[in-house]
């Protein structure tokens, strides 16, 4: 890893220094409370909060898990994500039904909303408790668990605009909700809303569009490794190719190896330099 990052607990400007490291808070969520709580520690955060629910079949998770940290300055929530397999073969299930969404604006997918709801009354709940002091709030997660920081966000936002996060960032996202609730998220969470897709990332393809839509703040990273703020169509495409070359032994696993977030973590800390 690079050295460590400097947080600015008070400021709420997009940063490519700022998506490093909540990236690697999303990463924090995969490991244990220990830590986690330790880590925190180490980032100036002296509050922390675990949130879990235990799920049984046949839902198709066996659990949502996240983390609140808080200090003076800033709340931040981390989903935690799952493995690659897992979400890909759930995603490809076009069978799962629609759940309408939050504020009941547009639909989203049901897996989803059914997982935040598990422990949204507790994220609200301490959320509540933790934001007193003026402080920036923040959404992030990997994977599932960016699908379920950006439906956070929304909800947030639809439910009381008051309390809109200051940002919203994601790393290899699937599609979670219709159109509708991605043009609100366009508009209601504009410039604070951030996506970032490592160049074949299988899960941000699922699932089918239509009728799962993206938000429109997308940060593509090349098959290069650089973080980019815009790409053609035939500039993508070509991209997306070359990075199929990288492994001539093993092309269709790029998808998979691209979505993990160690590759999202060496992509933006080479940014950084």
């Amino acid at each position: 890893m690079a050295a460590p990052v400097t947080i600015d607990h008070r400021s709420t400007d997009y940063s490519l220094k700022r998506a490093y490291w909540l990236a690697l808070a999303s990463d924090l969520a995969y490991k244990d409370e220990a830590a986690i709580d330790a880590q925190a520690r180490e980032w100036g955060f002296d509050t922390v909060r675990h949130h879990e629910t235990r799920f049984t079949p046949p839902f198709p998770l066996q659990d949502t898990q996240a983390y609140t940290m808080a200090s003076e300055g800033m709340v931040v929530t981390a989903f935690r994500g799952t493995e690659p397999k897992q979400i890909k073969d759930w995603l490809s299930d076009a069978t799962a039904p629609p759940h309408s969404g939050p504020g009941g604006t547009g639909y989203v997918h049901d897996g989803f909303a059914q997982a935040l709801e598990s422990i949204w009354p507790d994220v609200q709940n301490t959320h509540a408790e933790l934001r007193g002091n003026d402080q920036s709030v923040w959404f992030t997660g990997h994977s599932l668990g960016g699908a379920l920081a950006m439906l956070a966000g929304a909800r947030m936002y639809l439910e009381d605009p008051r309390l809109a996060a200051d940002g919203v960032y994601t790393y290899g996202q699937p599609r979670t909700c219709d159109s509708a609730l991605a043009t609100a998220c366009n508009t209601g969470l504009r410039e604070r809303l951030y996506r970032f897709v490592n160049n074949n990332d299988i899960v941000p393809q699922l699932p089918p569009e239509p009728p799962y839509a993206h938000a429109d703040t997308l940060r593509y990273i090349d098959s290069h490794g650089r973080v980019r703020e815009s790409m053609s169509l035939i500039g993508g495409l070509t991209d997306h190719a070359a990075g199929l070359t990288a492994d001539p032994l093993a092309p269709a696993s790029d998808g998979v190896r691209d979505h993990f977030m160690h590759s999202y973590l060496t992509a933006l800390e080479k940014n950084l330099t």
